[in-house]
């Protein structure tokens, strides 16, 4: 597991070029749910900052940690200056400063589950917010996803991450709020969906599947393989759909 988190930084940056942002509706979901002005935050695997810049722009000063210096260093050359770097994982932050927003931006499941809820507790000021966000980005058409799916399918049998607490996909509250939920230190949970729809070139998709950890850990030549296999049967330009769903709780007073 450590091995698959600390494989972004061969792709760093194929990760700024390709992954999509984050829409300005985020930054409004968190602000309101806040109720009163962010002016501090501290971002759990912040990668290359596609998370940090949306926060920083709203006026947040943003403290952004990774475990992988690969990763900051393409956080960097996109960095407003409102934000401060600090290059260790989560397990390993110090815990004598806390903030008014703790977030995690398609990051959150790679922290150790050991003592999660009560090491964020730490880190989130009583009475401020806890926020985690992501969301697959997959084909619309639902033909084109099934022949991408056939298509690596002999190499990869699934591309996803799987809920990290076992949470069927079809039930109303999902990880993290489930374990949330459950903790001792938080309240108020709530689980919201930001619809978002992006059309992009065949190869940028691509480009975009080659920043996926279950892409990242293949041998190369399968990688360049699959890669190859996909293209063919897609079209020149994809519809694709990048919902983020978004998970919001307080820290007791």
């Amino acid at each position: 597991m450590v091995v698959r988190a600390l494989s972004f930084g061969a792709v760093a940056e194929a990760y700024e070029r390709f992954r999509p942002g984050y829409p300005v509706e985020l930054l409004d979901l968190v602000t309101a749910y806040a109720g009163a002005p962010i002016r501090t935050a501290l971002e759990i695997g912040a990668g290359t900052g596609k998370a940090t810049r949306l926060f920083a722009q709203g006026g947040i000063a943003v403290t952004a940690t990774d475990p992988d210096a690969a990763m900051l260093a393409e956080l960097r050359k996109h960095l407003p200056a409102n934000v401060t770097t600090v290059q260790a994982a989560f397990e390993d932050l110090p815990t004598d400063s806390s903030y008014e927003l703790v977030y995690s931006a398609a990051a959150l499941h790679w922290t150790n589950p050991e003592g999660r809820w009560a090491r964020m507790a730490t880190l989130v000021r009583p009475g401020g917010v806890f926020a985690s966000f992501g969301g697959p980005v997959e084909l619309a058409d639902p033909a084109l996803k099934e022949a991408a799916r056939a298509a690596r399918a002999p190499y990869l049998e699934t591309d996803g991450v799987p809920s990290p607490d076992g949470t069927p996909a079809d039930r109303p509250m999902q990880w993290p709020g489930t374990e949330l939920e459950q903790s001792d230190w938080f309240t108020d949970v709530r689980q919201s969906v930001i619809e978002r729809h992006l059309t992009m070139s065949a190869h940028d998709y691509i480009g975009q599947l080659s920043t996926i950890s279950a892409y990242v850990m293949l041998p190369a030549a399968d990688r360049d393989q699959v890669f190859r296999r996909i293209l063919q049967v897609l079209p020149e330009t994809v519809e694709i759909n990048a919902e983020i769903t978004a998970h919001l709780a307080r820290r007791h007073h």
